[in-house]
């Protein structure tokens, strides 16, 4: 057992934090775990006045305050993974020794739009309930819960200001899982493709009704089904699930309120991609138009005034929540094919991508909610959802992507369907000999099977159909109605989720926390910069991410820096991390230099980037970790290096650091420097009577001053008298040079003693 449950491999995909909760979305932790704050510390503090303690928070008042109140809320269990684990120390040590962890994906990349930074952020959260891979695990069990379940968060976030209650984010989350029916493959027969069977009839779809009642409760409504199986076969494989899945939705709509129907679109994507007159993205494109348009999305800042002046069309038909904090999601999307992998990763690209385009408008970024491909913007959100599919890819069916975005543009090159063939193999291999092993680690680690003395050992058993469906074991105690199949508190606050609103059944899942103001919790600067620790820029991921200017954008002089640019494929900056090779030296330049990468040579130049990224991720054979350095800088290397760093500095900026300066070019210097310091001068009343000096530089007097630290200007703080005497005391303390007692320091101890003993 011990080494069935090492198989579970806790350093790839598994992600924690401690001060935010991967298990909810941006949109809830920005929302719910902030307007409750008044009700509950006033509540709170009045229970704690009953059993009060001195020293309870001595370390917070010492410090000039007695700390700060916090929100912490409940996991999502369905998204944490070690929950199973944690129930049994969760009730004998603090709330704090207990973290929480996620399983799926995630991934950051900076946008440059004009030097300002820009976050994109990806989280695919894999649901730990009926888990497991690919053949093993199909459709649903008897609570609901599908197989291959993922919700995939992206985040938009203006890295200008680090700050949650001042910073501008935005987020839109979508679902893959699949068809929820009672239906399974047999693999023993050793096909390719083996055949679907629907194992339980169920007539009032009752499974799909567990299903989507759990939807409606955390995302509210519409609830939009994009089905992406054949529809037209010769032999009847991938129809039976359509034919199922249409017919479940039509019996669960006639008892739903008209306005919070289930959308179905049935698609056939594979009959799309074989057609020479279509072209599968544009459709894809119309779909993602309309999907976001019913669901919004969330945004914690509320609409520019740009936006109101010259309002976009698009913009006026955006559904979702309007709050006067900004918008709110209301409603999501559910994709899925048969297996959830390559379809429905494409279909998801091209829903974020759309969706992405309002994020970035109504963040102020760009001037209409439209992005186009071949942009540095769309490729680097291209490169984020490759990375994001091959890994859940991996995780589900035992291979990477088999048909990418690039495949369905048509764009994909002809060593392409070479490495798609291997994909397959691996794919059919890891199926075949290895999932069995990867699904009894699963069913151990998530504690679906508790070893017992007395009882058939994990490999022992046939199968596990038992241990993923409670009602085999025993009778549930009631079965919901045929018709009103809804939890009622759910639909009477649609279309916004209910585990959003502020009811009592959510109030008991937030618990108010007293913190001191610089933990790390509570303390982005601490957290994210670790001052305390020593660290290289080299080591810092918010550098070393892969970013547009650096990775996408082109290196030659007289090109838009413009992310949103359309680019010609030979344009790409991409050629330069073509390969492994070229990787390890772009990696040696970066960390000789704090300068961008130089400008690619002629023989990456004249390859392609979608060759190239293809060939990237085969070569490493696993997901694409850009934010890692392979390589150290060697003393041997350093020449080679240096000459590598001098050389773009001329073709990128005209001009060679190693060559002196003319004294036209000194004085210019010399009197920009003279202009930058006067500027900075805050008082008026030091500066001379006359308004130019000598030297024939004007004295400039600030208008305007920054009131508080940012990202360009930062204010040392004041430090009044009596705190540099006690400074320079407790100095003197340390060489053994004692200050006299005062008479206020003696009465002080003195009533503390009477206080405390007497």
């Amino acid at each position: 057992y011990l080494r069935i449950f090492q198989n579970v491999d806790l350093s790839s995909n598994f992600y924690f934090s401690y001060s935010y909760d991967l298990s909810h979305s941006l949109q809830y932790n920005l929302t719910v775990l902030r307007m409750p704050l008044e009700m509950l510390k006033s509540e709170t503090t009045q229970n704690r006045q009953e059993s009060f303690d001195i020293f309870e928070d001595e370390g917070l008042i010492t410090q000039g305050g007695s700390g700060v109140f916090g929100i912490c809320s409940e996991p999502y269990m369905k998204y944490v993974w070690n929950g199973e684990l944690l129930d049994i120390i969760k009730n004998t040590v603090h709330r704090d020794w207990l973290l929480y962890i996620i399983h799926g994906f995630c991934g950051q990349s900076k946008l440059l739009i004009y030097g300002r930074p820009v976050y994109v952020t990806l989280i695919a959260r894999r649901s730990s309930k009926f888990a497991g891979t690919r053949f093993l695990k199909r459709g649903a069990n008897c609570e609901g819960d599908v197989a291959n379940e993922v919700e995939t968060e992206q985040i938009l976030c203006d890295a200008s200001v680090m700050s949650f209650t001042a910073g501008s984010y935005s987020s839109y989350v979508q679902v893959r899982g699949s068809v929820p029916l009672y239906w399974s493959q047999d693999i023993s027969t050793m096909m390719p493709k083996p055949p679907i069977t629907l194992d339980q009839a169920d007539p009032f779809a009752h499974v799909a009704a567990l299903h989507f009642d759990q939807m409606f409760q955390r995302f509210g409504s519409p609830i939009i089904i994009l089905n992406l199986v054949k529809e037209r076969e010769k032999r009847k494989h991938e129809r039976i699930l359509s034919e199922e899945l249409v017919a479940a939705v039509t019996y669960l709509n006639q008892f739903l309120p008209p306005e919070h129907t289930i959308v179905y679109i049935p698609w056939d994507m594979a009959k799309y991609t074989k057609s020479k007159l279509c072209n599968v993205l544009d459709r894809l494109n119309v779909i993602a138009e309309s999907v976001v348009k019913k669901t919004g999305f969330f945004v914690n800042r509320p609409d520019s005034y740009c936006s109101i002046l010259r309002p976009d069309e698009k913009w006026n038909e955006l559904g979702g929540c309007v709050i006067p904090t900004g918008r709110l999601q209301t409603g999501i999307l559910r994709t899925n094919c048969v297996d959830c992998l390559d379809r429905t990763n494409t279909a998801q690209f091209m829903v974020g991508k759309c969706a992405l385009a309002y994020q970035l408008y109504s963040l102020g970024l760009i001037d209409k909610p439209n992005l186009q491909f071949d942009t540095d913007a769309v490729r680097l959100f291209e490169e984020l959802y490759e990375d994001h599919g091959d890994t859940l890819s991996l995780q589900y069916g035992g291979s990477q992507l088999v048909h990418r975005v690039k495949t369905y543009r048509k764009i994909a090159p002809w060593t392409q369907h070479s490495k798609d063939i291997m994909q397959t193999l691996s794919r059919y291999y890891s199926n075949a000999f290895s999932d069995a092993d990867r699904q009894d680690s699963i069913n151990l680690f998530l504690g679906v099977f508790h070893p017992t003395e007395g009882k058939p050992h994990l490999w022992e058993l046939p199968t596990d159909f038992y241990l993923h469906h409670k009602n085999t074991m025993r009778l549930l105690p009631t079965r919901r109605s045929y018709t009103y199949w809804w939890t009622p508190e759910v639909i009477k606050h649609l279309p916004l989720p209910y585990d959003e609103v502020i009811c009592a059944v959510n109030l008991k899942k937030l618990i108010v926390k007293k913190f001191h103001k610089y933990e790390e919790e509570i303390d982005i600067h601490n957290e994210f910069f670790r001052p305390y620790e020593l660290s290289s820029f080299d080591d810092t991921f918010c550098l070393a991410m892969t970013s547009s200017a650096r990775d996408f954008m082109p290196k030659t002089v007289g090109i838009d820096p413009s992310p949103f640019t359309v680019r010609k494929p030979d344009e790409t900056g991409k050629s330069v991390l073509g390969n492994k090779s070229n990787r390890e030296e772009a990696v040696l330049q970066r960390k000789t230099a704090a300068s961008a990468p130089p400008p690619p040579s002629e023989e990456a130049v004249s390859s392609s980037s979608e060759d190239d990224s293809g060939t990237d991720r085969e070569e490493e054979g696993s997901v694409s970790q850009r934010s890692t350095p392979v390589k150290m800088t060697d003393a041997g290397d350093s020449a080679k290096v240096t000459e590598n760093v001098v050389q773009p500095m001329k073709e990128l900026y005209g001009i060679n650091l190693s060559d002196g300066l003319s004294e036209e070019d000194f004085s210019i210097y010399s009197r920009f420097v003279q202009l930058g310091q006067s500027q900075h001068k805050q008082d008026k009343n030091s500066q001379q009577p006359c308004s130019r000096c000598s030297d024939g530089v004007i004295k400039l007097t600030p208008i305007s001053a920054f009131s508080q630290d940012n990202i360009y200007e930062v204010q040392p703080p004041r430090v009044d008298r009596k705190s540099t005497e006690i400074f320079q005391a407790h100095i003197q303390a340390s060489q053994g040079i004692m200050q006299p007692l005062g008479k206020e320091d003696s009465s002080m101890y003195r009533e503390y003693i009477r206080n405390r003993y007497l």
